[in-house]
């Protein structure tokens, strides 16, 4: 019953994730600055739009209950758990610091809210209820902090050849490189922290029988 729950769920979850992905690339190309090769490099230079799309494909493959390589990949618990941690900053990030900084009206403030809360706020509650971790262990963070250290390298190439950044906070032009940096590090350092929580609420759960169960 669990399972199938968890699938109804995560079937819910996968098309309002993907509907909001593509609105917002509909959107994005509508309204870009740019010719269409330089915005798509913008529109994936996102780390919102990048982690929405992998949380999309993790709950499309538990939905599924895909058994190809990538499918085992995005049903493992420490997949789920790594996802919860990108999804919650992405959210936290933008409603503390960044929701402020401009007025989306219409579709694309329905798309806004999807992206930026209501989705991790659905992806926490699918973590929270169907997802077991009691036997992960603390040295799980350091390899969750691969995919935001590609991201902040790309963000950084992407605006060095663009003049683009997506953040304020890395934004070289305005910042220089020391202080974007700096400002990189400090974000790394609260994804590891955050990874730390959710292991250790996982482990306290104890509800989990290896670090690779499949979903």
């Amino acid at each position: 019953m669990e399972k199938r729950s968890a699938r109804i769920y995560a079937s819910i979850g996968a098309v309002m994730g993907w509907l909001a992905v593509i609105t917002q690339l509909y959107l994005h190309i509508q309204n870009r600055p740019v010719p269409v090769g330089e915005s798509l490099l913008r529109f994936f230079g996102y780390f919102t739009i990048d982690t929405n799309i992998l949380c999309a494909l993790f709950l499309t493959f538990i939905a599924l209950q895909g058994n190809s390589q990538l499918g085992m990949f995005f049903r493992k618990a420490t997949t789920a758990i790594a996802l919860t941690v990108y999804i919650t900053i992405v959210g936290v990030t933008y409603n503390i610091l960044l929701r402020n900084t401009w007025n989306p009206q219409g579709m694309q403030k329905v798309v806004d809210e999807l992206l930026h809360s209501v989705i991790p706020v659905y992806f926490v509650l699918f973590w929270f209820i169907f997802v077991p971790g009691g036997n992960l262990k603390w040295k799980n963070a350091f390899p969750w902090l691969i995919y935001p250290i590609l991201y902040m390298v790309y963000a950084i190439i992407l605006g060095t050849i663009t003049k683009f950044y997506p953040y304020p906070f890395v934004d070289v032009n305005e910042l220089g490189y020391t202080k974007a940096l700096t400002n990189s590090l400090i974000v790394l350092v609260l994804i590891f922290l955050l990874s730390l929580a959710l292991i250790g609420i996982g482990r306290a759960r104890k509800k989990f029988d290896g670090p690779n169960k499949k979903l």
